[in-house]
C-alpha cells in the first residue's frame, strides 16, 4: 500500500541513494557525488519553508519530493524543486499516486497550488501534463 509522510533527517541516507541511483540513469546521466546530493538535501531541510515528502510502498521509500512553501498573493503554494520516483518503479503509477497524495496533503496544510519547472522534451514533461499540470504561457525561466 502506498502512502506518504514528511521527509525527515533519518531518511537522508536512503533518499540520497535513491536520488543518485535514479538520476545517474537515462535520460539524465548525472554524475553528482553523494556529498553534493546530501548537501542539496541539507540546504532544503534547513530552509524555514521546507516541505518534503517520501512515498512509501509498504515500508520502502520509492519516491521523494523536495520543495518548499512559497508565498504568493493568492496564498501559499508548494514549489517542487526535486521529484523522484525510483527508476525501476517509473511508469507503474507511483508518480501519479504520489502527486495525488501530495496535493491532498498540501491542501490540508492550507496551500492552494503545486508549481514546478522541468526540462522541455524530457519524459517528466509528459508526466506532469498527464497529471493535471499545465504550461503557463506567459512565464519564462531565466538564469544568470
Amino acid at each position: 500500500m502506498m502512502k506518504i509522510r514528511n521527509l525527515d533527517i533519518n531518511d537522508l541516507p536512503q533518499c540520497t541513494q535513491l536520488f543518485k541511483d535514479t538520476f545517474s540513469k537515462e535520460p539524465w546521466f548525472d554524475n553528482d557525488s553523494m556529498e553534493d546530493i546530501k548537501m542539496l538535501f541539507m540546504n532544503h531541510m534547513n530552509n524555514n519553508y521546507f516541505v518534503g515528502y517520501v512515498l512509501l510502498d509498504d515500508s520502502k521509500i520509492v519516491g521523494l519530493s523536495l520543495g518548499f512553501s512559497k508565498p504568493w498573493i493568492r496564498g501559499m503554494e508548494y514549489y517542487i524543486d526535486q521529484f523522484v520516483i525510483e527508476y525501476g518503479s517509473q511508469g507503474k503509477g507511483y508518480g501519479s499516486k504520489f502527486i495525488e497524495l501530495i496535493d491532498t496533503d498540501i491542501k490540508n496544510k492550507g496551500m492552494n497550488a503545486i508549481i514546478l519547472n522541468t526540462e522541455k522534451g524530457y519524459p517528466a514533461e509528459k508526466f506532469y501534463l498527464k497529471n493535471g499540470f499545465r504550461i503557463i504561457d506567459n512565464v519564462i525561466v531565466l538564469g544568470k
